[in-house]
């Protein structure tokens, strides 16, 4: 049996949207989801334990991070990435590419691989298809990502066509250099920036290569909304049905929605747990940030509509006092709330689509977040 299998719930009369579940070693993951991320084998100030308290089923971990600190070959000496971690839930890996991309000031990219250098020393380093894989099997995910590349945007049309030629290439090798598909399932990457030519050929190709599940990468990287929205209306229905599609790298609440009623499955994002450190939190009446002075009196919780642990038993002025003297309970306190913020709302949007309603619920949310009034900030 593969070690990854989509099973299709149903789909919203309403939106089209889909309510599936993902099996995996490790578990099944309720579909549409928000997966927490844990680059470093950690979600930020969070406990395995508290992740589960508040309904998480699946976490993100870095490929690329986990080999520089403390390296791949630790993590494998050590059981793999969820004995290490003490988590045994499923784990996504991503392949490491985006932070190449990213992190890297100087990068050279060949049909090799890519060389560039250590965020951290400058040392110089050189990351494959084959490597990538080799590191994901060293930390043992059940979700493994196809190592891409990941071109900016915006990015004229000819550089764009080349780039998905060699993404596409590059899953291939990945494909014949995936050494444990009995128990990892290795995805491949939709690019093709906002060309829809181009979207409809990497997942052409992609799809004859017949991976368990499908990513679209590319996207949340400084484009509008619209245009994302629009991307994704162009490309999923090039996906096969049987088969999650993973949209990497977004969590803004608005776009979780909006991608679920254009047929993503799975979501991923480092946004709840940044902002929280910062101060600013997710509720039922749109974003807020704790640090301003009119919460300082305030002894009412984030969110009166939310039961986390945190809305259960601290108030603003409280978690406004740990945040202003930087205090590490705070940060724990608004990132549990923002992480269960989001958990629920992928509740709410599941149960929606359960009664072909999630249109409706969309226009509701968004009415009540804030999202639909005049220079609204999405986050």
């Amino acid at each position: 049996m593969a070690a990854i299998r989509y099973e299709l719930i149903k789909t919203c009369k309403q939106t089209g949207a889909r309510l599936g579940r993902v099996h995996t070693p490790h578990g099944t993951i309720e579909t549409p989801v928000f997966m927490p991320v844990g680059t470093l084998a950690t979600v930020k100030t969070m406990a395995p334990e508290e992740l589960k308290d508040m309904g998480a089923e699946i976490i993100l971990s870095n490929t690329y991070h986990l080999w520089l600190r403390p390296g791949h070959d630790i993590v494998k000496e050590a059981g793999g990435l969820h004995k290490f971690m003490n988590w045994d839930r499923p784990i996504l890996t991503d392949s490491g590419g985006f932070q190449v991309f990213s992190l890297s000031e100087f990068r050279k990219i060949e049909e090799e691989g890519v060389h560039f250098r250590n965020h951290l020393n400058g040392d110089k380093l050189f990351l494959s298809p084959e490597k990538a894989m080799d590191i994901q099997n060293a930390l043992g995910s059940d979700i493994m990502m196809a190592f891409d590349e990941c071109p900016p945007y915006p990015a004229e049309f000819d550089y764009m066509k080349k780039s998905v030629e060699r993404t596409s290439r590059w899953a291939e090798r990945c494909v014949n250099a995936h050494q444990r598909p009995e128990d990892q399932g290795l995805f491949g990457i939709v690019q093709g920036g906002e060309y829809e030519e181009l979207r409809k050929q990497s997942a052409r190709d992609l799809i004859s290569l017949d991976f368990p599940g499908y990513a679209i990468g590319g996207l949340s990287v400084g484009e509008p909304k619209d245009v994302m929205n629009r991307v994704l209306e162009f490309t999923t229905p090039w996906l096969p049905t049987d088969k999650p599609r993973y949209l990497m790298g977004v969590g803004s609440p608005d776009s979780l929605v909006d991608g679920a009623i254009r047929g993503v499955d799975m979501f991923d994002c480092v946004l709840p747990t940044r902002i929280a450190r910062n101060g600013t939190v997710m509720t039922s009446i749109g974003r807020l940030n704790i640090k301003k002075a009119e919460y300082a009196r305030d002894f009412s919780p984030l969110d009166e509509n939310c039961s986390c642990y945190t809305c259960r038993n601290y108030s603003k002025a409280y978690i406004r006092h740990l945040i202003k003297t930087n205090e590490i309970l705070g940060m724990r306190l608004t990132s549990y709330h923002n992480l269960h913020f989001l958990i629920k709302l992928m509740e709410q949007v599941r149960q929606a689509i359960r009664e072909d309603r999630l249109g409706t619920f969309r226009d509701e949310f968004f009415e009540s977040y804030g999202f639909n009034k005049p220079n609204a900030k999405n986050f």
